[in-house]
């Protein structure tokens, strides 16, 4: 119990560090006119820095390999220039257009995107908990985009387009890196990602330039915490989380981000959340928790026949 009970604590920092970090760069975007470019740029280089020097420090015998294979290059290119600063960008984007709660709970659609392409790919009908949870998936979409105003879309149309577009990254940031995970581990790929999505966007965001944004304390203090908690302290404490709990109860668990991204914005940034988005925010945590339970599911059907 003492142990599951630390791997709930350290799944739940994980998961509202990312939240709240969604919250804290609506902050920097909407109150000290920052970037989004800027500050994924930095966010990507900065922690990706330092898990390197982490890695290294550690003498982590995997940290050079990834580069000695041909496929492997190819692949942790296309993690960090599309899969890592891609879905960096696309969700911040959409906290800058929108707000954090709204790009956290859109973002949250990419569980979908990954079941369709999972049935494309292998030629076979999803089952029904899959087609239910697409369902209201949609439907979760549906009433936090148009907010109860059925004929038009509430939301701004470029942070709808930001929001899927972030959960289309996601899709893609879960499935293609499978192999370089199992070769190389998670903390190799997440660091060499980090600092090759950084460099790709320096060349279009450089970090030196930083004309719009207004440097403060706050906004100091702002950044700080998206780069260390919002990144190193909740990657740590999720990758950690798995040493003391199963994947499915921590992927049910990490259902607190869009939660505690959603009650900060209300509460910090004063914005406006209608009963119909609340609708959808239950529907889209609804997809969540049936696509995590079906997981969860199958996990303990394949260790009672390995028993």
């Amino acid at each position: 119990m003492k142990r599951k009970s630390i791997g709930i604590l350290l799944v739940l920092t994980a998961a509202i560090s990312w939240g709240v970090s969604g919250s804290v760069a609506q902050f920097l975007f909407t109150q000290k006119q920052f970037t989004t470019g800027w500050l994924v740029c930095v966010r990507l280089l900065t922690s990706g820095a330092i898990l390197l020097l982490y890695l290294g420090l550690t003498k982590n015998p995997d940290i050079w390999n990834i580069w000695k294979r041909r496929a492997s290059v190819i692949n942790i290119l296309i993690f960090g220039l599309l899969g890592m600063a891609g879905v960096q960008f696309t969700y911040f984007a959409a906290i800058e257009t929108s707000n954090a709660a709204t790009a956290t709970l859109l973002q949250y659609l990419a569980p979908v995107l990954i079941i369709l392409y999972t049935a494309f790919n292998r030629k076979a009908i999803p089952p029904f908990q899959h087609i239910f949870g697409i369902f209201t998936a949609l439907l979760g979409t549906y009433f936090l985009v148009s907010a109860g105003n059925f004929s038009t879309i509430s939301i701004r149309p470029e942070a709808l387009a930001w929001g899927l577009s972030s959960a289309f990254f996601l899709a893609l940031y879960t499935l293609q890196p499978a192999q370089l995970l199992k070769d190389f581990g998670s903390t190799v790929v997440v660091a060499w990602g980090m600092v090759l999505g950084g460099l790709g966007m320096s060349f279009i965001y450089p970090p030196w330039k930083t004309d719009d944004g207004i440097f403060s304390f706050s906004s100091i203090l702002a950044i700080v915490f998206v780069i260390l908690f919002g990144t190193l302290i909740a990657f740590f404490c999720y990758l950690e989380s798995l040493n003391h709990l199963e994947a499915a109860e921590t992927s049910l668990l990490s259902c607190a981000e869009p939660l505690s991204a959603a009650f900060l914005a209300i509460i910090w940034l004063k914005v406006p959340f209608s009963i119909f988005e609340w609708i959808g925010a239950f529907f889209i945590l609804t997809t969540i928790l049936l696509l995590s339970l079906k997981r969860k599911n199958m996990e303990r059907k394949l260790a009672e026949k390995t028993i």
